[in-house]
């Protein structure tokens, strides 16, 4: 029996406005990175789906410290779980799990 993890964040990074156009396509050249919305004002919604935590934590320091980047922020984490069967059981009764982490 094995555990599958995968792991959904959302972040807000803000950037200066006028570098808004420039930032966009380096934050989506992160794997698993998706740009969900952004602001004049230069706040970006991006949301990541890993198996890891350790990959979250890597890409908002990277995001971070992209060039006229003011912060990265998580909003939000979610784990969900599933449990697989040893593969020689030929009935799947995989159980799925979820656990929300608040605001960070």
């Amino acid at each position: 029996m094995s555990l599958n993890e995968v792991h959904i964040s959302s972040l807000v990074v803000h950037v200066s406005p006028e570098h808004l156009n420039d930032i966009k396509p380096q934050i989506e050249a992160f794997e698993n990175a998706e740009i969900y919305g952004d602001s004049p004002e230069g706040k970006i919604i991006v949301v990541l789906e890993t198996k890891n935590q350790g990959f979250i934590t890597d890409t908002i320091d990277a995001i971070n410290n992209l060039p006229n980047v003011l912060s990265t922020v998580l909003v939000y984490h979610q784990i969900e779980t599933e449990v697989d069967e040893d593969e020689s059981d030929s009935k799947n009764t995989g159980i799925e799990y979820s656990q929300t982490e608040g605001e960070a």
